[in-house]
């Protein structure tokens, strides 16, 4: 008598293989048997007709702050995830000094766009070295799984102090003191080491974080901890995307690690071609026996805008009425005299970044719903306002009057005004499926539920080009997310894995619009997204959604170091 039974459902493993009928039975958060006619359970989940799939593993998100409040690990767990790795991009909160909290918060709300009244609120900061941390992330039941990694801006500013770690070099003594603590952390559990070099992530008060403009030998020293532990993911972003003047060290570094380096990719508007010759690159690193590997979103990174978001394109012009209670300031936006007042005004920024991204109508669409992430060049609000005979800004702002109207812009790998750079991205050997973002950009972006999208676009629904076999679909997300990170006892559905799995209707699997909530601590607003379409998530043998409801079951654990 079995724990658990999933039924006759269509088994997508994670390996790759070919889709099959099976019944998988669960016993003890594990996996006992994969077959058919298998026998009785104390319960059976009926899977005729649907998926079954190892749980998702996301490689990159931001719960660092949340994982110590929040037990259900939203909005991840509502999307088939089960195991999230958290830490990334060189953010996060341990080590640290008492006195130091608060940079680390106005770090995190800079680069992350979590509120800092939020994670002022929110976390416990039973805390200060990095065991300490983990212990913490331990103690509290959650639904899902955590892992994380060794953040350099705070462990910069562990040994230097903020105001070293923002402006000086590290000295030999200072790296040293950071390479001591990391491969402390790695024994202790972490699973590797994350950096960021890319001048888009800055603190609160504008500043490059900690660790920007480090010099190679700061990273090859911290490096060195990785090899003594014996284990670690070494993960960055960067401007230069995996090419010079980077490449030369990072290869260095994965040589010294003899383990991954995994760095963020995508296509640039300004260099459309470059993220080719960084494919290329990953091969003759491969071939040179250096594990260097490229970490790609399902879609293009992209902002979305409205006026329940944080931008959009009136909200740096001098006259946008920002205090205001929403309702006033959408009445407030009816009026025809500050219509006219704002669409005779420019964004006050000298950012031309962030300007960019207001008014760069050719590339800004109506994300609709249900929600386009491909949509065409003659969508975009510039297309639309032409056809109309209106200005594009005008156009925009009669959109935008409807507070549930989300715009959506995307900022990097939709130089074709399609996905097929994403594509060509996605099917290389070398790269990963990642950029979730879970817990991050909460104003601004709403791509936790990537891992719903993968189905629902890339494998049924795509009509603008090429789609991707639902099997290289399910193992970009399970079994190669978890073996980049050593986790070896999931990401597959096999007999001795653990029994963290996904049921699915693929034929009703969808993402609601957007929506804002203000459900983080202190009442602060974050954007969330639900799915449609999972019967039952499964974490340990223990269903935790059923049907697209949390059971209340607390299965999750940390998980310290690799899992063979």
């Amino acid at each position: 008598m079995y724990a658990l039974i999933l039924r006759g459902g269509t088994l997508v493993d994670g390996t790759g293989a070919p889709a099959r009928t099976a019944d998988v039975a669960i016993d003890d958060g594990r996996i006992v048997a994969v077959g058919r006619d298998l026998g009785q359970a104390r319960r059976t989940l009926d899977a005729d007709g649907l998926l079954v799939t190892p749980g998702f593993v996301d490689v990159h998100t931001h719960y660092d702050g949340q994982a110590t409040w929040d037990e259900a690990l939203s909005p991840s767990s509502g999307h088939g995830v089960t195991t999230v790795v958290m830490g990334n991009c060189g953010v996060g909160f341990a080590p640290v000094h008492a006195e130091d909290r608060t940079f680390l918060i106005e770090v995190m709300e800079g680069v992350e766009e979590i509120p800092g009244a939020a994670l002022d609120a929110g976390m416990t900061w039973d805390w200060s070295t990095f065991p300490d941390y983990l212990d913490a992330l331990e103690r509290r039941p959650r639904a899902i799984d955590v892992a994380t990694q060794v953040p350099h801006c705070a462990l910069r500013c562990f040994v230097m102090r903020p105001e070293r770690a923002l402006e000086d070099h590290a000295t030999p003594d200072d790296v040293a003191a950071m390479a001591k603590l990391t491969e402390e952390a790695l024994r202790a559990g972490a699973l590797g080491f994350s950096t960021s070099r890319t001048l888009i992530h800055r603190t609160r008060a504008g500043d490059p974080v900690p660790g920007t403009h480090c010099e190679p030998e700061e990273l090859l020293g911290i490096a060195a901890a990785l090899r003594a532990a014996g284990h670690g993911v070494f993960q960055m972003i960067s401007d230069h995307m995996g090419l010079e003047p980077d490449l030369t060290w990072m290869k260095r570094i994965a040589h010294l690690t003899e383990g991954p380096l995994l760095f963020t990719l995508g296509q640039l508007p300004r260099r459309p071609d470059a993220f080719r010759h960084a494919l290329d690159e990953l091969d003759n690193a491969q071939a040179e026996g250096v594990d260097l590997r490229a970490a790609v979103p399902w879609r293009p990174p992209g902002v979305l805008l409205g006026l329940q978001a944080t931008l959009h394109p009136f909200c740096r012009h001098p006259s946008y009425p920002r205090r205001m209670t929403p309702s006033d300031r959408t009445n407030a936006l009816a009026d025809p005299a500050l219509r006219d007042r704002l669409l005779g005004e420019a964004p006050a920024t000298a950012n031309p970044v962030l300007l960019d991204l207001l008014t760069g109508f050719d590339q800004m669409f109506e994300l609709g719903d249900p929600p386009d992430y491909e949509p065409p060049p003659e969508a975009s609000i510039a297309a639309r306002a032409r056809a109309a005979g209106v200005d594009p800004a005008a156009y925009a702002y009669d959109l935008l009057r409807d507070p549930t109207v989300w715009l959506y812009r995307p900022f990097g790998s939709y130089v074709s005004g399609d996905l097929s750079a994403v594509r060509e991205m996605l099917e290389h050997p070398h790269t990963v499926a990642s950029l979730g973002d879970g817990g991050a950009h909460v104003g601004s972006i709403c791509d936790a539920g990537v891992t719903t999208y993968m189905l629902s676009h890339w494998v049924r629904d795509r009509h603008r080009g090429p789609r991707l076999p639902l099997e290289t679909v399910v193992a970009k997300q399970t079994s190669q997310t978890a073996d980049l990170y050593g986790l070896g006892d999931r990401g597959r559905v096999e007999v001795g894995r653990r029994a963290d799995l996904n049921v699915i209707d693929l034929d009703t699997l969808h993402l609601d619009a957007p929506v804002a909530k203000y459900d983080l601590p202190g009442g602060r607003r974050r954007l969330a997204q639900r799915a449609h379409g999972y019967r039952a998530t499964i974490v340990a043998g223990e269903v935790i959604m059923e049907n697209g409801e949390p059971t209340g079951a607390r299965p999750g654990r940390l998980v310290r170091g690799p899992r063979r």
